[in-house]
């Protein structure tokens, strides 16, 4: 029977850490108020703690996509690398403060086609570079460019990809408990539902 690893080491406190550490969680807890289980877990390492959020904030300010296209692109990685805490984590963000249609959101969740053109062919070319590991055929990168994206975006992409990795990998040897706030966005049923999806050829990424 598989068993999956789970870290040892403890959840941080901002007394604990180093001061690089110790900014970016106190940064952190006064934007949301609360010290996310996720960057407890990271300040095990400051080195994976600054260079996710350093990589995150560059990402958020400097990508190019707007707000809902940004939950999407992180939405969308987090789903195809079975991050639980992730895909709640970012369902939250997208329906309080980036306003992301709730219809899209849950799309990405469930799987499912999302109806508008220009955020599906986001989505789906964000899974195409993260199951081809960064290499996508020419028509993939055509119909991205159609959609109005930029080859500039393509790289933006990676970047996003790059930092939700480090987050997704992290949660998964930690098995990250959802915090509080989040649960309400609890990805439950994700594995039974994908392992349906692709049985019936419906999965394309």
């Amino acid at each position: 029977m598989e068993t999956i690893y789970k870290m040892s080491l403890p959840l941080r406190e901002i007394r604990e850490v180093d001061d690089e550490a110790k900014t970016i969680l106190e940064s952190t807890k006064k934007q949301l108020g609360i010290l996310p289980n996720m960057y407890a877990y990271m300040a095990n390492s400051t080195g994976l703690l600054s260079t996710y959020k350093h990589g995150y904030d560059h990402f958020r300010k400097n990508s190019g996509f707007t707000k809902t296209e940004q939950e999407v692109v992180f939405l969308t990685i987090s789903y195809e690398n079975e991050c639980m805490y992730c895909v709640a984590a970012h369902s939250f963000v997208a329906d309080m403060m980036s306003k992301v249609p709730l219809d899209v959101t849950d799309a990405i969740r469930n799987g499912e086609i999302i109806k508008d053109h220009k955020l599906r062919v986001l989505s789906e070319f964000t899974a195409i570079m993260v199951n081809k590991r960064g290499k996508p055929e020419q028509e993939d990168v055509e119909r991205f460019l159609e959609a109005g994206y930029t080859e500039k975006q393509v790289l933006e992409i990676i970047l996003a990809i790059s930092v939700k990795t480090i987050s997704n990998y992290t949660n998964h040897v930690f098995h990250t408990p959802v915090d509080l706030m989040m649960q309400s966005r609890e990805w439950l049923g994700y594995s039974v539902a994908r392992k349906v999806v692709r049985f019936f050829g419906g999965d394309k990424r």
